[in-house]
């Protein structure tokens, strides 16, 4: 019988309080796989990678690895590079066989755990909350991606968590790409005229999207000094979590993901020409994981292509919105998404730009 191991798939941080996290999690799952090897690795930005952490469980014997996401929702991430990660790595290694689970998603125990996260940062009781939560306004917060279906995940879960707590309304904004951005979402919500207002990021860790959030709800309550502002904790390891994560792999265990799999979708995307990966860590090379972000590759898939920036999230047709991340040039909160806009809305926004300084923005201290 062929030794099991397990790799948890990130993303990646700046942050190095987020790879802690992460690795939190990895620990926590190990605990429900006390004889398997578990390892965990990112796509960018943070070591290991995911090369590296795949390299440690073969190092260790194993032959068959169950690999999961640890992404909220399928946007480009798990759809596209870390699947790419995975393939150009099995190619490499034919004596190990790779299975990919599904993102994290919607499951009841990430529902759960996000609840209870709101609950804790009212004083609140999850297993014994109120009836309702009638004078009070929820903000989710969800990441924001060029992918459409990623983002009303998130709107899906603003209304299934405002129906199962009872909020007097809850709304949704974003962190990223999309529409509408944190504080100008904010400041149009105030209008309803809640004076207790609950805003819950739906993130695994944090990070400099954290910090830009958070950032902007300060702002927000500096100018409205009549409201109250709760800033719920992000998921981290929260036990409903761990959970979730030991779900998916169970899943890949015992045979029940769906008809596509996050992989074979990737497979048949990829062979009719559809797969553009946006991260060169998909294609780590030994002793190669200090880069600058500027520079050309090509994949054994087929796919070559440049990049300008090294950390792109996909074209989103909707990058200039005027309610979207334009709304936070100059305002020195963050910077990580100027490299995403086209020239004319920086040549629009040119005043504020001239604003906008990365060493000193909230979020990148």
């Amino acid at each position: 019988m062929s030794k099991k191991g397990i790799m948890v798939c990130g993303h990646g941080s700046r942050d190095k309080d987020a790879e802690r996290e992460f690795g939190r999690v990895a620990a926590g799952l190990k605990k429900r796989f006390p004889d398997m090897p578990v390892e965990y690795g990112f796509l960018e930005f943070s070591a290991p990678n995911i090369h590296m952490g795949l390299n440690k469980l073969v190092e260790q014997g194993v032959e068959q690895i169950y690999a999961v996401p640890g992404m909220l929702f399928a946007a480009t991430h798990a759809k596209n590079d870390i699947p790419s990660v995975l393939t150009t790595f099995q190619e490499k290694q034919n004596s190990v066989q790779v299975e990919y689970g599904s993102e994290l998603g919607l499951h009841q125990a990430m529902i759960d755990a996000f609840q209870a996260r709101i609950y804790e940062s009212l004083g609140l009781d999850p297993e014994n909350p109120p009836e309702n939560l009638y004078d009070t306004l929820l903000v989710v917060v969800g990441r924001g991606t060029s992918d459409t279906h990623a983002n009303a995940e998130a709107a899906k879960l603003t209304r299934i968590v405002n129906e199962n707590m009872g909020f007097g309304w809850a709304d949704t904004v974003y962190s990223g790409v999309t529409y509408p951005s944190v504080g100008v979402g904010l400041e149009k919500l105030l209008k309803l005229g809640y004076k207790r207002v609950v805003i819950a990021p739906y993130f695994l860790f944090t990070g400099r999207l954290i910090k830009r959030i958070y950032g902007y709800v300060d702002k927000v309550a500096a100018e409205n000094p009549g409201v109250e502002f709760i800033k719920a904790p992000y998921l981290n390891d929260h036990d409903k979590v761990i959970d979730a994560f030991e779900i998916r792999v169970r899943e890949i265990m015992d045979g029940l993901q769906g008809p596509e799999t996050l992989m074979s979708s990737f497979q048949r995307r990829l062979a009719a020409g559809e797969v553009d990966v946006h991260h060169h860590h998909a294609e780590y090379t030994e002793g190669d994981h200090d880069h600058d972000h500027d520079h050309d590759h090509s994949h054994s898939h087929s796919h070559s292509h440049s990049h300008e920036h090294g950390h792109s999230h996909g074209v989103y047709r909707h990058i200039g919105h005027p309610l979207g991340p334009r709304t936070m040039i100059g305002e020195n909160i963050c910077c990580c998404f100027m490299s995403q806009f086209p020239q004319s809305v920086l040549d629009e926004e040119a005043d504020k730009v001239k604003e906008n300084c990365a060493e000193t923005a909230l979020a990148h201290r």
